[in-house]
Order: structure tokens, then C-alpha cells, then sequence
């Protein structure tokens, strides 16, 4: 991977679907199939976005916040992130600088 990467955190909630799937999984299903270097579901343990609706984690009911992180090169992730548009309830995305220190060669992975 380039040392000069981005991150893409892509903000949903753990109860939106798209079809039959969640759509934090779509996102991750297609991430991989665009071959991004790899992507990362992160559960939050109590989140609040543009509504006053605190998501947590309810003994019979999942609504936590959901962020997927994906790490690339810029111009896949905003080719991406664009690939998206048609899924609903996607929160916030969002796109930062980060300085990757180690990663393993894609060789290993894909072996």
C-alpha cells in the first residue's frame, strides 16, 4: 500500500438494512469486492448523529452506531464512498490523512 494513505470512516447504525443485509455489511461486502486494502467494522457502545436518538445496545433490540473504517489510497476511496450512493441510512463519511506505519504485503494476504 502507498505510505500516503487515507482513512474512510462510513457511519450507519447496526439496524439499517438494504434488501435482506445490514448495511454495515453491504459496505464491507462491497469494499472488498472493489479491492480495497481492507475495511473494519467497529461497534460503538453508545453513539448520537444528525437525530436527538441515542443508539445503545437494549437487551432484545440492536441499535448501536456502527463505523466501517477503510484504509487506501484517495482516489479509491472517493470512487468509492460515490459507489454508495444508493445505499440508505449512511450517516456521516468522512476522509482523513493517516500515516500507515506497517502493513503486510498483499502477497501474504491473499496466499
Amino acid at each position: 500500500m502507498d505510505p500516503v494513505s487515507k482513512l474512510l470512516r462510513i457511519f450507519t447504525d447496526e439496524a439499517a438494512y438494504f434488501g435482506d443485509r445490514k448495511v454495515f455489511e453491504v459496505v464491507a461486502i462491497r469494499a472488498r469486492e472493489a479491492g480495497l486494502a481492507g475495511a473494519t467494522v467497529l461497534q460503538a457502545l453508545v453513539g448520537f448523529g444528525h437525530t436527538p436518538h441515542l443508539h445503545t445496545r437494549r437487551l432484545l433490540e440492536d441499535d448501536q452506531s456502527v463505523v466501517v473504517e477503510i484504509v487506501d489510497e484517495e482516489g479509491r476511496l472517493r470512487a468509492f464512498a460515490a459507489s454508495l450512493s444508493d445505499l440508505p441510512d449512511i450517516g456521516l463519511i468522512t476522509l482523513e490523512a493517516v500515516e500507515v506505519l506497517r502493513s503486510p504485503s498483499r502477497a501474504s494476504l491473499d496466499g
